[in-house]
C-alpha cells in the first residue's frame, strides 16, 4: 500500500509551497523530486507516482507558485515570478530534499553534505518538463549531485497549431516589461491533453487547473522554451548527469520535434529520447497501455541508475491503492 503526506516548504522569500510525498514500503531505491506543469497540480498525475512507489520510488513533489494548494488567496493565481524565482524556487526544494537525507544518512557530517546514500532524480511535465531541463544546463545555479534528469512532454516549442504568432509574443514580451504582473487567461482545449476524454474533462473542471498566468510569467516560460531550442542547448555545462526525455509523437500541445531536437543536439553520454506513437500530451493518463508503458519506461531507467535491473519494473511490489497519512488544511481558492 502507498502512503502519502502531505505538508509545506518554505523558500527563501518566505512563500509557502504545497508538498506532497509518495513513499515506498520500505526503504526507497531512489527519490524523484517532481515539477508539474502549467495550469496543473501535483495530485493530478492519477496512478503514476503510486506506480513508481510501487517500484521502490519515493516521489516528491510540490505544487508551484501560483498554481494547486500553493495559492491561498485568488490574487496569486499564476504568480509565478520571473524564470530566476521559477528555478530559485525548484532549487530550494530539491536541496531541502538532499538536507532530509543528509540529516538521515550516518556517514554525513552535516545536513548541508549532499552526497548522499539515496539517488535524487529531478523530473518535470509540460512547461515542468522544460523548467528541470532549463535548471540543470542553464540555471547557473550549483547543480547537486543529481542521478538524472527526466522531462516528458517538455515545452520547449509549442505545437504549431497552438503556437502564437511573432507579433503576438512580441507584444508581451514588451508589455511584460511594463505590467509583468497582469494575469492573462491561457485557455486550451482538453481533448488535446489525452485521449482518454475523462482525463482532459478532469482537468477542465478542475478548480486548481485555473489557466492564468501573468505576462512575465509567461514570456519566461518562452523564454526558457528558446533557450533550450538554441544550439546553445547542446553545449554541455557542469551538469554531466544522464538525461531521459519522452514524447508523444500526437501531442498538439508541446511539440515532439521540439523534444527530438534537443535530445539529438545534448552532448550528454548517458541520454535517452523515448517516442510514444500516437499519444497526446499528458503519457501518465494515455490509454491502449501507453500509461503503463511509461511508468514503466521511467521506473525502468531510474533504476538501471542505481544499480538495478530495468526487469525489476515487471512485478512491482505491493499495491498502489493510496492512502494519506498526514494531511494539511486544504488551500481555499
Amino acid at each position: 500500500m502507498v502512503v502519502t503526506e502531505e505538508g509545506w516548504h518554505t523558500v527563501p522569500d518566505g512563500t509557502k509551497l504545497y508538498t506532497k510525498t509518495w513513499k515506498t514500503d520500505g526503504p526507497a531505491k531512489a527519490i524523484v523530486a517532481f515539477v508539474h506543469g502549467f495550469s496543473d497540480h501535483c495530485n493530478a498525475y492519477y496512478e503514476f507516482f503510486p506506480t513508481l512507489a510501487s517500484h521502490g520510488i519515493e516521489v516528491r513533489a510540490f505544487d508551484q507558485r501560483g498554481w494547486g494548494h500553493s495559492v491561498t488567496i485568488p490574487t496569486t493565481r499564476g504568480l509565478t515570478g520571473s524564470t530566476a524565482v521559477v528555478m530559485s524556487d525548484i532549487h530550494s526544494f530539491l536541496s531541502s530534499i538532499y538536507e532530509s537525507l543528509a540529516s538521515k544518512d550516518k556517514d554525513a557530517t552535516s545536513p548541508s553534505a549532499l552526497e548522499t546514500e539515496t539517488p535524487v532524480f529531478l523530473m518535470g511535465h509540460s512547461m515542468g518538463g522544460g523548467e528541470v531541463l532549463y535548471y540543470v544546463l542553464n540555471s547557473g545555479l550549483a547543480i547537486p549531485p543529481l542521478r538524472g534528469v527526466l522531462a516528458y512532454s517538455p515545452l520547449i516549442t509549442l505545437h504549431p497549431s497552438t503556437r502564437p504568432g511573432d507579433f503576438k509574443v512580441f507584444a508581451s514580451k514588451l508589455a511584460a516589461k511594463l505590467m509583468p504582473h497582469r494575469p492573462l487567461v491561457t485557455s486550451l482545449s482538453p481533448d488535446l491533453m489525452c485521449r482518454d476524454k475523462r482525463i482532459g474533462q478532469d482537468w477542465a473542471e478542475d478548480p486548481l487547473c485555473h489557466n492564468t498566468g501573468t505576462l512575465e510569467g509567461l514570456v519566461g516560460m518562452f523564454d526558457r522554451g528558446d533557450w533550450l531550442d538554441s544550439e546553445k542547448a547542446g553545449v554541455k555545462g557542469t551538469y554531466d548527469g544522464a538525461v531521459w526525455i519522452g514524447h508523444g509523437t500526437a501531442d498538439e500541445v508541446n511539440d515532439y520535434e521540439g523534444s527530438r531536437q534537443l535530445a539529438d543536439r545534448l552532448a550528454h553520454h548517458d541520454k535517452t529520447f523515448k517516442s510514444y506513437d500516437g499519444a497526446y500530451h499528458k503519457l501518465h493518463g494515455e490509454p491502449e497501455g501507453v500509461k503503463e508503458a511509461f511508468a514503466k519506461d521511467v521506473a525502468g531507467w531510474i533504476l538501471e541508475r542505481c544499480g538495478g535491473s530495468a526487469t525489476a519494473v515487471n512485478e512491482p511490489s505491493g499495491s498502489v491503492e493510496v492512502t494519506a497519512e498526514a494531511e494539511p488544511s486544504k488551500a481555499k481558492l
